[in-house]
């Protein structure tokens, strides 16, 4: 700068911060009315399911005036985080994951878990997993008419539906983790360092407070990054008050930050001190209720959407986790955004939503008995059914009768069905069953559960529900 024209600029300078202030005063009006009655998660949906506070939706793409070129046979469900309310994920028509995945011809479910009260504090990890979100899943599958669905986790909800998948991976089709938590071994940034039990007691804050307050959580997100949250967004706001649009957009991301909700206290207890503090779903020592969450049983296709920025859940607390799981079919996809940047931002709505509705598209389709039928899967259980020499027609009745005869109870036209074909029993529990000389349908429907039980490391409640449905088949 020039020293000697240093005054004359000094004054420009001042005459031009006037101005931009007479400016921005005029639009403060308007811009302070819009951030009043800004509107968020508009896409329609009804509630299909509801259980204590929790409420199923289901969104209605005919109602929000999206007509997709394609529809998919398999349903998504998302399983939102315990924090924060789930419309961050539908804030504005063009910034909504739920409209991207209704485009792409989805029928989208979505978990809003409601409100703790001081009588939900008990509530657990397990009541989460086994409890609510399995009743969703049956929910979904029955609505849809389908065996399994896609399941898509953000943050703690993908957490979550990682312990589900991996106690009842027969439910589970596809698997969508979105800035999930998963290793925590000195790759959780911040959070994880702060939550080191050497520092902190969840259970303090839990005795103290019973549930975990919203302003108690929302206040340590904050100070992740103090001089963003508390001053720097908002001199932005000041310089863009005449933007209508950035107005709009800040309003409604301020609404969901205030906009917080309590977390149960046992369930906030465990996940910290099981997740973060002992990293027991990565070491797969995990425990919930009499479940065992298993690593092992995650075999089904995994897809991983990461922000490469995100502070929150770094993508190194995520990465590693497709290195443990059995599945041959994983998927990263790492955007250049930050954790809630994966939700809200232009460059993920251009590139990533669409890159990942066609990652689940490719993996949604069910194979008609027609489509069977035409590879010749019918027709080769039919010409083996029975077998009558060409061009001798002396002994055809006698031949027929001996075949049917000798196939009782189970018709060849019809085999019998697989032990996998049983609600609950996937590849893993299959071998189980079958190292354990259970090989068919007709040996479960004739197994001792309580005896079978430990050979098997099932539960015998679990086994005497297998076997009413073997028995089911069998009769």
């Amino acid at each position: 700068m020039n020293p000697f024209t240093y005054p004359l600029d000094a004054q420009r300078n001042l005459i031009d911060s006037m101005t931009k202030t007479t400016e921005s005063m005029q639009a403060l009006p308007e811009s302070l009315e819009t951030m009043a009655t800004v509107e968020v998660g508009e896409t329609p949906s009804d509630v299909v399911y509801q259980e204590n506070k929790l409420e199923l939706l289901q969104y209605d793409a005919e109602a929000a005036g999206i007509d997709p070129e394609e529809t998919h046979d398999v349903p998504i469900l998302i399983v939102y985080a315990l924090i924060n309310r789930p419309y961050i994920l539908d804030l504005q028509p063009d910034r909504s994951v739920v409209r991207r995945l209704l485009e792409a011809g989805f029928d989208v479910y979505l978990i809003d878990w409601g409100e703790p009260s001081l009588l939900d504090h008990a509530l657990s990890l397990d009541d989460y997993v086994n409890r609510y979100i399995d009743n969703c899943v049956d929910v979904v599958a029955d609505r849809s008419a389908v065996d399994s669905i896609n399941l898509l986790g953000y943050c703690m909800g993908g957490t979550m539906s990682v312990m589900y998948s991996a106690i009842n991976p027969e439910k589970v089709r596809n698997l969508g983790l979105m800035a999930a938590g998963l290793c925590f071994a000195g790759t959780g940034g911040i959070l994880e360092e702060w939550g080191d039990d050497e520092y902190y007691s969840p259970q303090d804050v839990t005795d103290a407070f019973g549930n975990v307050p919203a302003e108690f959580l929302d206040t340590g997100f904050a100070l992740m990054d103090p001089v963003n949250n508390y001053i720097s967004k908002y001199t932005t706001l000041y310089d863009k008050l005449d933007d209508q649009d950035f107005v709009e957009n800040f309003a409604r991301m301020e609404r969901w930050l205030s906009d917080g909700i309590d977390v149960a206290g046992t369930a906030y207890v465990e996940f910290l001190e099981k997740i973060y503090q002992e990293n027991q779903l990565y070491r797969d020592k995990l425990e919930l209720g009499t479940e065992s969450v298993r690593l092992s049983e995650i075999e089904m296709p995994v897809l991983q959407v990461m922000g490469e920025y995100d502070h929150l859940i770094p993508p190194e607390a995520s990465r590693p986790f497709n290195d443990v799981i059995p599945s041959s079919d994983t998927r990263i996809m790492e955007a250049s955004t930050g954790h809630i940047g994966l939700s809200v931002s232009s460059s993920s709505h251009e590139k990533l939503w669409p890159d990942v509705a066609g990652w689940f598209a490719e993996r949604s389709t069910i194979e008609s008995a027609s489509n069977l039928s035409a590879d010749g899967a019918t027709e080769v259980v039919d010409d083996t059914a029975v077998e009558i020499p060409v061009g001798d027609d002396t002994g055809a009745d006698e031949e027929t009768d001996r075949t049917e005869t000798e196939t009782e109870p189970i018709d060849e036209s019809e085999p019998e069905p697989e032990l996998e074909s049983i609600q609950g029993i996937g590849p893993a529990y299959s071998e189980q069953l079958e190292n354990a000389g259970v090989e068919t349908v007709t040996d479960l429907a004739a197994v001792d559960p309580e005896t079978l039980a430990e050979t098997v490391e099932v539960s015998a409640s679990r086994l005497r529900e297998w076997r009413e449905r073997a028995s089911e088949l069998t009769e």
